[in-house]
């Protein structure tokens, strides 16, 4: 009999696989593809040779990331690279807003709203691993680290946000690079910049660009993977790959289930046995807009029209903060703009391994409604086009997926919503159900890990942490802290 079964390879089944198995009990994971890890695999995605990442490219969360501090990484060879730029907003006419690592060397380049963007920001870069805490907690208890600091960092953080996310938000800006430059971090929570949830993203993710930064993994993110799953194998733990799991009956005997899934998913593998009201309280969870991902394989380096631009590691690319806004409510109306925001990532500028000599990688998405069957690879090429002119006769190759077809090949992005679920103040609460404790199922031995429970998105693996600690406690009666058990791992 094994002691637990870890349903999905992604970053929070393998964090959760890793404590419970530093804890002594046998675990077996089971994943749906052919290789683990998720949305943090890295694959020929376009020409053979080159790597490109089929989710998550950019860690400023694992820098972050109490799991992945505990696990130590660099031990096990995994070179976090740092861009010289973490992320630029390109403008037309040649400007853009550029996030350097020095805070006031960034502020210096925003002109009159330099002032303005260190006093948003500096509270929140001097108390990074105090906003970690609070933001990585499993928002039940307070945060992980128990940290004194940790509340006038948080108050820091709730007054910006509110700020940000509300009509006030461009009360403090007299030019237009800065705030541009804010709603690009903004629009990573797939949804309209002016409010609340992706407030919190912005003020989250800029202000740790000049901290821990935006930094990008030698090799790709499956190297991130690659040193955990090593790591459980050497500690006994059996992988099947190839099978995705449709009902509890097809698993193993055990006292467990962890499931990194959606909660789609979880009410099909778990069936009639989830009580009526549990599934009425599934039936109100909502999942966000989706992705157009699209991946480019290049004869040469971007070339930006603004020389910054081409040191960055990761762009915003849509112009000024209206058309941000324009864009993504445009989104939420069911509409595909021709001039869409682009997310866009080249790994290329700190790491040479992701394409032959002389070649380039380019990863990009671009928001569409949920659900959507169209191809964005000709707007994303345009609006790239638009502030790089040239670029177009770099492309080699482009490889596509439409949001119904994330879906079909990652089934936790329902309808292409790499969230995991819409990216609301509510909803980033109360996830999946509004619970005290978010990942336990009423069905005896039955958890939830994955990015639909608390902290949400992101390769950090907290959620797989928080959710292994109430299995740990609840299944198991063991109640040492789990961290605990990834240290000892790392040791």
């Amino acid at each position: 009999m094994t002691d637990a079964v870890v349903v999905g390879s992604g970053p929070n089944g393998l964090a959760a696989a890793m404590v419970l198995s530093g804890a002594g009990l046998s675990v077996a994971v089971v994943e749906s593809n052919d290789t683990l890890g998720g949305g943090a695999r890295t694959k020929e995605a376009t020409l053979p040779g080159y790597l490109h990442d089929i989710c998550s490219a950019v860690h400023p969360s694992i820098m972050l990331s109490p799991y992945f501090n505990a696990f130590d990484l660099a031990s096990r060879g995994v070179e976090m690279l740092q861009p010289e730029v973490p992320y630029a907003q390109p403008m037309d006419g040649g400007r853009a807003g550029i996030a350097h690592r020095d805070l006031e060397r960034t502020a210096d380049g925003l002109g009159r709203d330099g002032r303005a963007w260190t006093s948003l920001m500096r509270p929140l870069v001097d108390g990074w691993r105090e906003l970690g805490d609070t933001f990585l907690s499993d928002m039940r208890t307070f945060p992980y680290a128990r940290r004194a600091a940790t509340l006038p960092v948080s108050v820091a953080a709730g007054l910006r946000v509110l700020e940000q996310g509300s009509p006030l938000w461009n009360l403090r800006w007299r030019e237009d690079l800065a705030p541009a430059l804010l709603s690009g971090v903004a629009t990573h929570a797939i949804a309209p910049a002016r409010g609340l949830a992706p407030a919190g993203a912005a003020v989250f993710l800029a202000s740790l660009a000049h901290s821990v930064g935006w930094p990008i993994p030698r090799g790709g993110t499956q190297v991130v993977v690659d040193a955990q799953v090593d790591e459980l194998r050497r500690r006994g733990v059996t992988f099947t790959t190839g099978h995705r799991v449709r009902s509890l009956g097809e698993l193993p005997r055990t006292r467990a289930v962890l499931l990194d899934t959606s909660p789609k998913d979880m009410q099909q593998i778990a069936g009639d046995l989830l009580p009526r009201w549990y599934r009425r309280l599934l039936s109100t969870y909502r999942h966000g807009d989706g992705v157009c991902k699209v991946d480019f394989a290049l004869s040469g380096p971007v070339p930006w029209a603004n020389e910054d631009c081409r040191r960055a590691g990761t762009l915003h690319v849509g112009g000024t903060r209206r058309e941000l806004l324009e864009f993504e409510l445009g989104v939420k109306r069911g509409e595909h703009s021709d001039r869409p925001y682009v997310l866009a990532v080249q790994p290329d500028v700190v790491d040479p391994t992701r394409a032959p000599a002389g070649g380039h990688t380019l990863w990009t998405y671009t928001h569409v409604p949920n659900g959507s069957t169209l191809d964005r690879s000709e707007a994303i090429t345009d609006q790239i086009e638009r502030f790089a002119p040239g670029f177009r006769d770099l492309v080699l190759h482009r490889a596509v997926a439409t949001a119904a077809q994330e879906e079909a090949e990652h089934p936790n992005y329902v309808g292409g919503d790499i969230s995991g679920g819409a990216v609301t103040p509510w909803q980033m609460i109360a996830r999946p159900v509004p619970t005290w404790d978010p990942y336990r199922t009423p069905v005896p031995g039955l958890y939830l890990c994955s990015s639909s429970t608390p902290p949400g998105p992101a390769v950090h693996g907290m959620n797989g942490v928080h959710a292994a600690r109430r299995v740990l406690r609840q299944r198991f009666g063991i109640r040492q802290e789990p961290l605990d058990f990834v240290r000892s791992a790392a040791a």
